[in-house]
């Protein structure tokens, strides 16, 4: 299966690399916010649309201003490309996937994208030169790239806790995995991540929680500094650090768990929740955000369409707790409160969570047995 995937890494620029980065940075940003000030102004005066074309044109002329003209001292491909993402932004907008655009921050991430005309690739020394730079990035190689392969679009971006990574975009041929006989179903909850239909308890890493005391503890010294300080700006970047830190401990487990269970398992049944509708719960909102159950069964979906499993979701309406896994009687109310019951028909003793599991990879399987009704996967 021929995929377009991107491979991310970490680099430590030269300080003359942060320099022309960090120009870079502010010409793709100031084209982006510019435009994006010129569409809206354009309709909210006009009742006018403005698109790419028109935006490119607008820019082409004012790099011939001179108040303007710092904007050739960078590569044009990035400040190019900062206007088809605004492009991109406005058709999510009016296709509903996306809010309104928002113009971005000097303060925060960073990216800009190149394409192959602004820079080079030397895959025997493994060297990118990107344009207007004569050293290659010093790139900490972490994983292996495709045997000759060929990148499309390289995006360097620098974080809010001032780290540089460069994702590169490249053709990539992905096998599907051997068949296995492995079947699960997936009950995800707050006290364990996940629970297993075949009785497995997977504890929940809570990245937040154990990281909460310490993320506290800067944000009250960042209330007490200066605004515009550079004492403020240090405690700041820690604030930062925080946040990335929890940020790639959890991207760390769920990427371990998914590709566990898509190498253990041929067929997964999922439930799915409405994760925006539960986080109006103030008293789990926090908790739900921890977990992070929305890109959990991203990463399923994608990485079972890529090695050939199959991913089912039930719908979210499913009675997977309140119904007996041995004999399928359906109980009365039962609060969160209630984690283990006994079926009154049968008799059978179920912990709520693995029986709610079990029910979860029965209504999945019966999909294609009896065409029961289910959703995509979708959270």
């Amino acid at each position: 299966m021929d995929v377009k995937r991107a491979y991310r890494f970490r680099f430590y620029p030269t300080p003359a690399q942060e320099i022309i980065l960090a120009q870079t940075f502010g010409c793709a940003r100031f084209a982006y916010n510019h435009m994006l000030r010129l569409r809206s102004d354009a309709w909210l005066q006009r009742q006018e649309r403005v698109g790419y074309h028109a935006t490119s044109a607008a820019l082409t002329a004012l790099k011939k201003t001179p108040e303007h003209a710092w904007l050739n001292d960078v590569s044009s491909v990035p400040v190019q490309q900062a206007l088809r993402h605004l492009n991109t932004a406005f058709s999510n907008f009016f296709a509903k996937r996306a809010k309104y655009p928002t113009f971005k921050r000097k303060d925060g991430p960073q990216s800009a994208e190149y394409t192959t005309s602004a820079f080079r690739w030397d895959a025997d020394r493994r060297e990118l030169r990107l344009a207007k730079m004569d050293e290659a990035l010093d790139i900490r190689w972490s994983r292996t790239l495709p045997k000759a392969a060929k990148l499309s679009t390289v995006t360097v971006s620098k974080d809010s806790a001032g780290r540089y990574f460069a994702s590169l975009l490249c053709d990539d041929a992905v096998a599907p995995k051997p068949e296995v006989a492995g079947k699960v179903g997936i009950d995800l909850g707050l006290s364990h991540f996940a629970i297993l239909s075949t009785g497995e308890k997977i504890a929940s890493p809570k990245t937040f929680r154990k990281n909460e005391a310490r993320l506290a503890k800067w944000q009250r010294r960042l209330k007490k500094k200066k605004l515009g300080s550079k004492n403020r700006a240090k405690v700041k970047r820690q604030v930062a650090r925080v946040h990335a830190h929890i940020t790639d401990a959890r991207r760390d487990f769920l990427h371990k768990l998914s590709t566990r269970l898509i190498s253990e398992n041929q067929v997964i049944a999922v439930e799915t929740l409405s994760v925006s509708n539960m986080q109006r719960n103030h008293c789990l909102a926090k908790s739900i955000s921890d977990a992070g159950w929305s890109e959990f069964v991203r990463q399923l979906e994608y990485k079972a369409q890529w090695y050939g499993r199959t991913l089912m979701g039930i719908d979210r309406w499913y009675p997977s707790s309140k119904t007996c896994s041995v004999c399928g009687h359906v109980q009365g109310k039962m609060p969160l409160s209630v984690r283990e019951w006994t079926c009154s028909e049968c008799g059978t003793h179920h912990d709520r969570d693995v029986n709610a599991a079990r029910n979860v990879l029965a209504a999945g399987l019966a999909v294609s047995a009896h065409g029961e009704a289910v959703s995509p996967v979708l959270l």
